[in-house]
């Protein structure tokens, strides 16, 4: 006897790894990710809070490819957003 039959087990590829936190680039669509504990580096910035990224392709992921943050922390279309 064969069984078969889908699974509703979705894989979601996390944005960065366990320990870290995304950030962002300032006036780009670059990321990387941070050690808990430790700053952005020079010219990175973190998401704001409740807009964070967690997951390839969701929601925040795929809104950041053509958004960022400028030099002042507001919200702006993506100069390289293309």
């Amino acid at each position: 006897m064969t069984l078969t039959g889908c699974s509703s087990f979705e894989f979601r590829e996390d944005i960065c790894s366990n320990g870290e936190y995304p950030v962002m680039t300032v006036n780009g669509t670059g990321s990387a990710c941070v050690s808990d504990g430790e700053q952005p580096p020079a010219g990175y910035v973190r998401y704001p809070e409740g807009n964070v990224p967690r997951h390839v392709d969701d929601k925040w992921d795929v809104y950041w490819r053509t958004h960022t943050l400028d030099e002042d922390g507001n919200v702006i279309t993506a100069p390289d957003a293309g």
